[in-house]
Formats: structure tokens, sequence, C-alpha cells
């Protein structure tokens, strides 16, 4: 039997959260919200850092979406430690959860996370981030990740138009998010036919040479990948994105600067290798990918700096899985779009669509709401 749930505002709650999600009362701090009782949470969520302005938005989306509609939850961070996130979910349980909404810090080791969830009776909704080689995950509800790649990898190319043996150097995520090879993946599907035809010239990444001219499917290829990643990897770390990149530069002769492609995979390392091109002599000019529409990206957008970020709207995210939670609670399937395969089972899934920001309309994030215009250096509307 489920917990008794309010849930007749939730369209309602959905909208004005859509309007002003960039704002969130404590956030950043572990809460509970809701009207219901403290003995009666219904609603996990467990969240990756409180140190990135993304997982904060997310945190802001969920906390205005629960508890306009009358839903008891809790968020809490893992920062950065597959062992805090298994004790985080631990806690949430002995609080008596319906439902876990859990964003993987490691996509294969919160498996036992979200098998101690199953065990007690727990309903698993991966949040962006699918958890994999587990039978414990009943949803999944993601942005369309290799779309972003896709995107991104397309950008570079429709950016170097005509031109030829451009250097490009290729960057990806954390090698333990699923995401990262999602994301890679869709950007080579693209860029791999633009290296075979001599517009572009692989600069730092040689463990690619065997697939130029090939796709690589996530799951088929997924030790390829993994490979692949390994010498690439910013850990989704700014720091290391940073020491990277500038190893890549010492690394490579004035033949494989000048005007440079970059496929950064996210806002944080995106500014992190900007900046490490910028103070290259060598390097004459870039065009460089991002993800996240963070404020501050927009501001390097704004400056010339960044070129692009994807723009995937966390209130959108969290409104859908909004209302998987509340299908589940009314002891409904919630309706699904899609399977992704976790490496153990296909999960149902939904996908919501992502936008590319430029200069020319970096005003849609800030008509949204999303972002302060404010807030964003050399933003001028």
């Amino acid at each position: 039997m489920k917990k008794k749930i309010v849930s007749t505002l939730l369209s309602a709650a959905v909208a004005a959260s859509m309007a002003g999600c960039a704002i969130a009362p404590g956030a950043g701090e572990s809460e509970a919200a809701g009207s219901g009782s403290s003995d009666e949470l219904q609603v996990g969520i467990v969240l990756p850092t409180r140190d990135e302005p993304r997982w904060i938005q997310d945190e802001a989306s969920f906390t205005s979406i629960l508890d306009n509609a009358g839903f008891t939850s809790e968020v809490l961070f893992s920062q950065g430690s597959s062992a805090t996130e298994l004790t985080n979910v631990e806690s949430l349980i002995e609080k008596g959860i319906d439902v876990l909404v859990i964003c993987a810090q490691d996509a294969t080791a919160a498996a036992q996370a979200v098998e101690v969830a199953h065990n007690a009776g727990v309903e698993v909704i991966c949040y962006d981030r699918l958890i994999t080689d587990t039978d414990a995950v009943d949803y999944y509800v993601t942005f369309n990740s290799y779309d972003v790649g896709v995107q991104q990898g397309q950008y570079l190319i429709d950016a170097y138009a005509g031109q030829t043996d451009v250097p490009l150097y290729l960057y990806s995520g954390a090698t333990t998010d699923n995401n990262a090879f999602i994301f890679f993946a869709g950007a080579w599907s693209v860029l791999s036919s633009a290296v075979e035809s001599g517009q572009f010239t692989v600069a730092n990444c040689d463990a690619i040479a065997p697939y130029i001219g090939q796709t690589l499917d996530v799951t088929a290829d997924h030790e390829a990948l993994a490979n692949i990643l390994g010498t690439i990897t910013t850990n989704w770390d700014f720091n290391t994105a940073k020491s990277l990149a500038e190893a890549n530069l010492v690394t490579n002769g004035a033949d494989l600067k000048g005007d440079c492609a970059i496929l950064a995979p996210n806002d944080g390392t995106a500014r992190a290798i900007a900046d490490a091109f910028t103070a290259d002599a060598d390097v004459s000019s870039f065009v460089i990918t991002g993800q996240d529409c963070e404020t501050a990206s927009l501001g390097y957008i704004c400056s010339g700096l960044q070129s692009m970020t994807i723009w995937k709207n966390t209130a959108e995210l969290a409104s859908t899985t909004c209302d998987m939670v509340n299908a589940i609670l009314s002891d409904n399937a919630p309706a699904t779009t899609t399977t992704y395969d976790n490496g153990s089972i296909s999960v149902p899934s939904n996908e919501t669509a992502v936008t590319v920001i430029t200069l020319d309309n970096i005003n849609a994030p800030v008509d949204a709401g999303y972002v302060n215009a404010s807030d964003i250096e050399g933003y001028t509307g």
C-alpha cells in the first residue's frame, strides 16, 4: 500500500517551478519538503554534489515542484563519494521513502545502493545518469544525451565548413558516468566522417585512430569507448580539464595549434580548457563546445571565450520525474517513451529535448527564468 498523496496541484506546481526554478529556499542544504508529516517521507532524492551550479538548479526544481504538489521529500548530496551516496540512500530508506530518485556518482558503484533500496521495497528512478549492471532500477529519466553529443559535434563541423586539417581536440566526461560514453558516442557519430574527409585532424587522442570513419555503439563498443575516454577524460573536474589541456598543448607543435576545434563535454570543463588554450601563444583562435547552460559559461559566450552550450532545462527534467513519482505513488505505471540498456535490463525511460545556446539566442534561458540576466558577465540583453 502506497502512502496517501496530494497530487491535484501537480500541473500548477510544475508551471510555477518552470517559471522560477533558479531560486530555491536553502539551496545547497539537505532539506525536507512537502505537506506531509516528517514520519511520512515519500520521495528521497540523491544528487552527486552541491558544489556545481547544475545540481543546485536540480535541487531547486525538485524542492519547488514536490513541495507545491504536496509530496514530502528530502534532497541529499553524495559530495563525490559512492560511500556517502550509499549512506544517503540507507538514511532515506530508514525514513520510509516509497520512491528513490538518484543521480549516480558512479554508474556501476551505485548498483549497491539501488539494490538496497529495491530490497526495501522502494521503487527507483535513475535521474539523468543511468545506473548500470543491475536489475534494481525501475525507470530512467534523462535528457537525450546522444543528441547532446551530436549537436556538439555538428556545431564544430558547421563552424569549420569548407576548411581542412583543422586541429581537433577531444575531451570527455568521467569514465564512471555512463552519460559521458553517450555524449562522446553522439559527437563521434558526426565527427568521425569529418575526420575521415580531412576537415579535422585529431590532435590529442591516438586511441581514436582505429575508429576514424566509424561510429561507436555505447553498448557493443563499450570497451573501445572506455579505452578512448580513458585518455581524454576530464573527470568532470575543472582542474583536471585544465591540466590535461595544458599537457596536450605542451606536447603539440605549432602545426597542431593555430585555429582549433575543441570538443569539451560540459561548461565547467569548457571554461577550464578555454583558459588553457587562451594562454597558449601559438593558439590564434578556437571554437569550443559545452553543456549545462551555466551562468559563468553564458558570460564566457558573451566574451567570446566559449562558443556554445547545450541548455538542458532541469525544471523540465524534474517535472517529468515528478509526473513519474505521481504515477508510482498512485499505484500506476509511469508513461515512458523509450528504453535504455543498462547492461542488465532494458530500463523504461523518458527523454527530454535539449537546445543549443549561442550568442544569437542567449536570451532564451534568461527569458525562461532559468538564469538571471544580472548574473551573466557581459550580457547586454
